[in-house]
């Protein structure tokens, strides 16, 4: 009967809202809900409740929610209604339509509506209609996405009306999968249950997986077989989508890794030196862009959602006239003495990392995330982050550029000329410390680069380029020593094979593995994937 009386309420709800537009104003809501303040008894809190939902207003969702949750109050002595979060003395109010603050009022003046668990589920089932009578596909479509996650065999009828009435393509389509999950569970003959069955199982994910698990434990005989083949066609779809998971993973971590190397795979194919402070680079530039959000948040904070775009000229900048600096001061006297010049640049790592502990103090610090890098999309049954598909296609965009610059630029042919034989280039008329210093500048400026993008996903602090200087030099003697194809096919090979090696190994054990790997490699390759070919005049 009580469900009876509910798709009564809800058909009623449905006439009412086609029939006639919603009144400009909001009076009818309020005096229903006013009826609640008033009420004594179980009883007239049903009646009231019925009133209520008789009016298919959507917005009567936030009273009836506050009710069943215990946060209706009516105050004395004009037994007003309001939702009252806080047990505070004042207790701040807020008007049951809208939600907004309503003043405040003495504790001790707010009575509980109190309701009983029968009236509990009336609720329940008032929400839904509510929702699957709403005005808003989206929320009519959010009522039924809630129902294929949480079924309930009590709420079938109500489904049942609603889907009499939906005009909607795509809210029909959801309302008939809530249907079908609620059949599972309900007491209906085979024939539906076999139907709802195919119709759980089109959706594909976990959720309908579990719904098949608990049907499958009580089910019996055909059903129960229908169940389970199912259910192993789901778990081979999952298997399926889990791979893609990982991949995607291992591609997001593959763009990290190849923005932190490919300045390191120029510097070192070039210049043949092992920058032990590339890592700091990365730093200075994750820096920059701290400097450049809090800057703009303290004077133009609505410009906070392109704090990114002005930071990476700047980035580059910085980390380009640090590199320009250490080649000039530094490495320059050191061509040719390997371990003295691996000894340096540690050095100047050392002192970068101590430089910004002291102005900026050694605790992470915060960089957000703009609008459009927050979130995330499904594809399938992927998650895919907003933030992480952004640094991929950045990866992406900072290679190509530098590809055509290296092919097509004057400075990219010289660089290519003193990378294959640096002395028929100087013979050529080449001038190759400023070429060394060029490249050395142009590969810091990008590492500066690189940071901005990990900013997004990693603590900013003065150790942030001492986690990717290791795995960029294996990216670049694995891809081919200044072949950026190479660095490109490095990055991401290794990316993805460590993501398949951690659930499996951990994520250490997964790092000593590839890097055995690479040994062994280097051993048969000793030039990497893509060696660079050239002449060579030493002898």
């Amino acid at each position: 009967m009580r469900l009876a009386r509910l798709i009564f309420l809800f058909l009623a709800a449905i006439t009412l809202h086609t029939v006639s537009a919603r009144a400009q104003d909001d009076t009818a809501l309020r005096e229903a809900i006013a009826g609640f303040g008033t009420a004594r008894g179980y009883s007239e809190i049903g009646q009231a409740i019925d009133q209520l939902v008789s009016l298919g207003d959507p917005q009567a969702a936030r009273a009836l929610n506050a009710l069943a949750n215990g946060a209706l109050f009516a105050r004395a002595p004009d037994q007003a209604v309001f939702i009252v979060m806080e047990n505070a003395d004042p207790a701040p109010l807020l008007d049951p339509v809208s939600g907004e603050p309503a003043g405040s009022a003495a504790f001790a003046d707010l009575s509980k509506i109190r309701i009983k668990n029968s009236l509990r589920r009336d609720i329940r089932d008032a929400i839904g209609a509510l929702t699957l009578a709403a005005k808003d596909p989206a929320v009519r479509l959010s009522a039924a996405e809630t129902l294929i996650v949480n079924p309930d065999p009590e709420a079938l009828e109500t489904i049942e009306a609603a889907l009499a009435s939906e005009t909607d393509t795509a809210v029909k389509a959801r309302m008939e999968t809530a249907r079908a999950a609620s059949i599972l569970l309900s007491d209906r003959d085979d024939a539906a249950k076999t139907e709802a069955i195919d119709q759980v199982a089109a959706i594909g994910n976990r959720d309908a997986l579990n719904l098949l698990t608990r049907f499958a434990a009580t089910a019996e005989g055909d059903l129960k077989d229908l169940a389970e083949k199912a259910m192993s066609g789901i778990e081979d779809s999952l298997v399926l989508w889990s791979v893609g998971q990982n991949v995607w993973y291992g591609l997001s971590l593959g763009s990290v890794l190849l923005l932190a190397a490919i300045g390191l795979a120029i510097t070192f194919g070039v210049m043949g030196v092992i920058n032990m402070a590339h890592g700091e680079m990365v730093m200075l530039g994750a820096y920059t862009t701290f400097v450049v959000q809090e800057a703009i948040r303290n004077s133009a904070p609505g410009l906070l959602d392109w704090s990114l775009l002005i930071a990476l000229p700047l980035a580059f900048l910085v980390a380009a006239a640090v590199g320009l600096v250490m080649e000039r001061g530094i490495i320059r006297f050191l061509y040719g003495r390997p371990l003295e010049t691996l000894l340096a640049t540690w050095g100047v790592s050392l002192i970068l990392q101590q430089a910004v502990r002291t102005v900026f103090g050694p605790t992470n610090r915060e960089v957000a995330n703009p609008s459009f890098m927050s979130g995330a999309f499904q594809l399938g049954e992927m998650s895919i982050t907003y933030n992480r598909l952004f640094i991929v296609i950045f990866a992406l965009v900072v290679f190509a550029v530098l590809l055509w610059a290296i092919n097509k630029t004057p400075l990219g042919l010289q660089m290519r000329a003193v990378t294959q034989n640096r002395r028929m280039a100087s013979a050529m008329g080449i001038r190759t410390p400023w070429i060394d210093a060029m490249t050395f500048a142009l590969g810091s400026g990008i590492a500066g680069m690189a940071g901005v993008a990990l900013s997004q996903i990693d603590n900013v602090s003065p150790n942030l380029g001492q986690g990717y200087i290791i795995d960029s030099f294996m990216v670049v003697v694995f891809g081919g020593v200044g072949n950026l194809w190479g660095t490109l096919v490095g990055a991401f090979t290794l990316g993805i094979v460590n993501k398949f090696l951690e659930p499996y190994a951990g994520a250490v054990l997964g790092k000593i593995i590839v890097l055995v790997f690479i040994i062994i490699f280097i051993q048969k390759r000793p030039r990497g994937l893509f060696a660079l070919k050239g002449r060579s005049v030493e002898a």
